[in-house]
């Protein structure tokens, strides 16, 4: 095996999630009177969700802390079903657990949505390790996310080099593994833009389900 331990993101890498995200979001929105096309807001799929609310519509940190707080009034109802399990991802996930892998999941997305999220899909027990943001707004940072995941993975030591990667669709993912001195693996079906995990510096990038099997199963 090329790796011995996985960090998983989970939006845009083992899930799709653009209904349920871009839903919630153009609600959000929408509370505030500004109207938006759900299919004009999948840039907010990766990063922190109050960074997007004030990056992309500028509003001061109270106006984003209220737009997260009514994302969540339509994820926690129904965004987070309106979700879909890549192809093949299922297959993957046991097929590297049965080899002898590590997996965690390193999302910032909060972790009561990702654990709801993953046994929904039947594949929460693939994963020794969830890790996730904190509702209070703690640790949405991505590569406080991996120190996380590492810690509970490792403990106070720390995986040799090259023993470890995490796998993600955007910079940030690339960004935290970098922080941590983990290889980066960008996939490129998820919602990266154009050009973006190679000027990440990602030391992988797979177009779909099944290169990245083939890349993490040799």
């Amino acid at each position: 095996m090329r790796y011995q331990y996985l960090l998983f993101d989970l939006d845009g890498t083992i899930t799709d999630p653009k209904e349920g995200i871009t839903c919630a979001v153009a609600y959000a929105l929408r509370q505030q009177g500004i109207i938006a096309d759900p299919d004009t807001l999948t840039s907010f799929i990766g990063p922190p969700l109050i960074d997007s609310f004030q990056e992309f519509y500028h509003m001061p940190p109270e106006q984003a802390a209220l737009a997260v707080k009514k994302y969540r009034e339509r994820f926690e109802q129904v965004g987070w079903l309106e979700n879909l399990l890549y192809d093949g991802m299922d297959s993957l996930l046991r097929g590297l657990q049965s080899a002898g892998c590590r997996l965690a999941v390193a999302s910032s997305k909060p972790t009561v949505f990702v654990e709801r999220i993953l046994n929904h899909f039947g594949i929460a027990d693939c994963f020794a390790v969830v890790v996730g943001s904190e509702l209070s707004g703690a640790r949405t940072k991505k590569e406080e996310v991996v120190q996380e995941a590492l810690r509970q993975l490792f403990g106070a030591s720390r995986p040799a080099l090259h023993t470890a990667a995490m796998i993600g669709d955007r910079r940030f993912d690339v960004e935290g593994a970098k922080a941590h001195q983990l290889d980066s693996i960008g996939v490129a079906y998820g919602y990266a833009l154009p050009g973006e995990l190679q000027q990440a510096g990602a030391d992988f990038i797979v177009e779909s389900v099944e290169e990245l099997t083939a890349l993490l199963m040799q």
